[in-house]
């Protein structure tokens, strides 16, 4: 049932000129058809995994829009499959460039309502999208977010770990000398952090944050969220990352959340006598070579020393740059 509305800024497309009957999408063995979308860009969230996670409100702009942009057509076409939405799909991912952009906005500026969607959950959030908003909000068209799911949130609610401060990565870079260096850069940051994976480099992953952000860190890894085989393992740092280097990487989607350090963890962080030690050792040495000496010295463990010198060399650095 649908309610027609004499709102101006709602649009009825003529879709007997394309070829389309009404906006309609099917939800619990129902036909439902959707309202008339104003014109301009519809950021639409979507199932990271189980399809009834998705929003009425979802189904309708999905629906009534003119086109859907997606990352993966195939993967958007079964979402729209199950609904019953026929919608004609737009590719839009990381490489499409300046002109794929110009075209879409001069047909919103036509008075089009397209839809945006990544692969899963909500767009822009380590997935494309990005260049778009700001193009269409440049050209002064509206930008209407339609909130759903999120892998970042539903790994960080089921984490149980604190919620009041976080702080989303995203991906880490790919090797491992530039994953530790940014791995000290977030270890000063007072919160909890959410980060994506790939599956193949979790275990490495894990054991470049044991050593980098200290192994007692409280820690979860979740795997095929809202899906099938979906698990939460938590635990220390250092513990799930023996964990998974015994078993090895796991299967499917991962995201990592990590706790702060507990208050009571010993740590080099504010030892002037150890950072000078450090500070030496380094304008010798490499970084790794620099804490195997100094943790020898000083009988403190190695991860932790470690962890200290990426965060004195990388002052130093950005010292060096200024």
């Amino acid at each position: 049932m649908t309610q027609r509305s004499d709102d101006s800024r709602r649009r009825s497309p003529d879709r007997s000129a394309t070829g389309r009957g009404p906006a309609v999408y099917t939800a619990f063995g129902l036909a439902a058809e959707a309202e008339p979308l104003p014109p301009g860009l519809h950021v639409v969230a979507t199932p990271i995994g189980n399809l009834k996670d998705v929003s009425f409100r979802a189904l309708a702009t999905l629906a009534a829009a003119d086109a859907v942009l997606a990352e993966d057509t195939r993967v958007t076409r079964t979402l729209l499959a199950h609904y019953g939405i026929t919608t004609p799909l737009v590719a839009y991912h990381e490489h499409s460039g300046e002109g794929v952009r110009d075209r879409m906005i001069a047909r919103m500026q036509g008075g089009e309502a397209l839809a945006l969607v990544s692969d899963a959950g909500t767009p822009l959030v380590s997935d494309p999208g990005f260049k778009l908003v700001q193009a269409a909000i440049a050209a002064g068209l509206a930008v209407t977010p339609i909130p759903g799911p999120s892998a970042a949130i539903t790994a960080l609610v089921a984490a149980g770990l604190p919620t009041d401060r976080f702080f989303f990565e995203g991906f880490l870079p790919q090797k491992s000398g530039a994953r530790r260096n940014r791995l000290a850069a977030l270890a000063a940051i007072p919160g909890t952090l959410v980060l994506f994976e790939a599956p193949h480099r979790l275990p490495e992953m894990l054991t470049d944050a044991a050593e980098v952000l200290g192994g007692t860190r409280p820690a979860a890894v979740a795997r095929e969220l809202t899906k099938l085989f979906e698990t939460v393992r938590r635990g220390a740092l250092s513990a799930l990352a023996d964990e998974y280097a015994a078993s090895g990487p796991p299967k499917g989607e991962v995201v990592v959340v990590i706790g702060t350090a507990p208050e009571d963890a010993p740590g080099p962080e504010h030892d002037a006598d150890l950072d000078a030690r450090i500070e030496a050792a380094l304008a010798r040495h490499s970084i790794k070579d620099a804490a195997s000496l100094v943790a020898d010295e000083t009988g403190l463990k190695r991860r932790e020393v470690y962890a200290r010198a990426l965060v004195l060399a990388r002052r130093g650095d950005d010292a060096g740059e200024a």
